[in-house]
């Protein structure tokens, strides 16, 4: 589990290997993983875009963006989570992702990025 605050804002993720969607044999592994957002700060926001960077270990990578997360554009007050669960298929058994939420101060309408920690996307016979 990797954890950030940045700019009041605390990302923590937490990620799955999902053995029975992958097919290592067709360089299919699929990941899952667990985001808690938490505003710290004194100020409602509202998230509003994601941008991310996955890269596979054997040098490939792509970039996924789009509105909100799983079709939604949580609203955060002080002090509240949200917590979500997407996925993520490499074709080797090591990756990356790491990326940034554009949120949106509620008060002054400000808009402003929060990154989101670099975190390790590893299937377990890869540990052996």
């Amino acid at each position: 589990m990797v954890s950030k605050i940045s700019a009041g804002i605390e990302v923590t993720v937490e990620t799955f290997y999902q053995s029975d969607y992958s097919n290592p044999l067709k360089a299919e592994f699929i990941f899952a993983y667990r985001i808690t957002i938490e505003n710290h700060n004194k100020f409602t926001v509202k998230l509003l875009r994601r941008q991310w960077f996955i890269f596979d270990s054997n040098a490939e990578h792509r970039e996924v963006e789009g509105e909100g997360v799983v079709g939604v554009q949580p609203v955060l007050t002080t002090g509240e989570r949200y917590t979500y669960v997407s996925g993520c298929n490499l074709k080797t058994e090591m990756g990356k992702m790491n990326g940034s939420y554009e949120m949106e101060n509620q008060h002054t309408m400000e808009k402003f990025q929060v990154p989101i920690p670099s975190f390790d996307l590893i299937a377990p016979t890869k540990l052996n």
